[in-house]
């Protein structure tokens, strides 16, 4: 285990500055936070030499950035907010693209962790998506329920897989369905699994920006007899705007070996049980 917050960083400035390769949009967007948030500010020259993009390109990217509250302009460059925003997150392409590794691996290893026949409950987290991803790769059956219509489109297709979207409304700028009626179904079911992400784990609560996704993911760890929240190393931070649940009312927490050892320490004292996963040595998914 290794406190690593730079490696997402390195490994996007090799594909960006040594190829000199102009990333897609949401790539950019999620590096620009990724080297904000370890260093504190960023000029626009560094920018522009890291990623190789045009200088207006940067700057319309902190623009997009600064819109959505992620980020202050200064002159020259940006800087973190000076005050963190409890409400914000990301647009759903930018999410995707952090800590990518680090998703695929946990996931790989919570798939590893079905068996055929159980019910498994997925949240509609990027994390989560890649347990999905390798469901897909490495078919099993499975009865699956997802509030996530991008989990439910690639699970559609998976061969022995059941599918139940409980239904709700979209929210605005992404694909997870929230409220009414999917919340009423998860209070009808007893799933075996519940595989939830969650914004941030800070001190003993899990939280979230909105109110409505932080519902669903409650009525979710009702409705299973194990609950099992994929986080990677940027997870532990501070809290958002509400509270999911206590730490105690899960039954696994999978992260990376970035973590801050504090953060684990602190997370085994309050007897919760965390696995750490090797992101060099993904798990090929066990199905017997």
């Amino acid at each position: 285990m290794h406190d690593d917050a730079g490696s997402q960083n390195a490994a996007w400035e090799e594909e960006a500055g040594r190829g000199r390769v102009e990333l897609i949009p949401a790539k950019r967007h999620a590096f620009i936070l990724e080297h904000i948030k370890r260093q504190g500010t960023v000029a626009i020259q560094e920018l522009i030499d890291l990623i190789g993009a045009s200088p207006s390109t940067i700057r319309r990217d902190l623009e997009a950035l600064e819109r959505q509250g992620a980020l202050e302009r200064t002159h020259g460059g940006a800087m973190l907010q000076r005050t963190e925003l409890a409400t914000f997150e990301p647009d759903i392409a930018t999410t995707a693209q952090f800590a990518r590794a680090e998703k695929e691996a946990i996931g790989a290893v919570m798939a590893a962790q079905l068996r055929p026949g159980q019910s498994v409950i997925f949240d509609s987290s990027t994390t989560v998506l890649e347990v999905a991803r390798a469901i897909a790769a490495a078919p099993m059956e499975l009865t699956a329920v997802t509030n996530s219509l991008l989990i439910a489109q690639l699970l559609a297709t998976v061969p022995g897989v059941r599918l139940v979207v409980p239904g709700g409304t979209c929210k605005p700028g992404s694909l997870t369905l929230v409220g009414h009626p999917g919340e009423n179904f998860l209070r009808t079911i007893h799933a075996d699994v519940a595989i939830l992400g969650t914004h941030t784990i800070s001190g003993n609560i899990l939280t979230e920006t909105s109110l409505e996704v932080a519902a669903m993911k409650k009525a979710m760890i009702v409705a299973a007899r194990r609950v099992v929240v994929l986080a990677d190393h940027s997870k532990f931070t501070s809290p958002n705007f509400c509270t999911i649940c206590d730490v105690s009312e899960i039954d696994e927490i999978i992260t990376d070996e970035g973590i801050d050892p504090a953060h684990l320490s602190a997370l085994r004292a309050l007897g919760a049980e965390v696995r750490i996963v090797d992101v060099a040595e993904r798990p090929r998914a066990a199905h017997g």
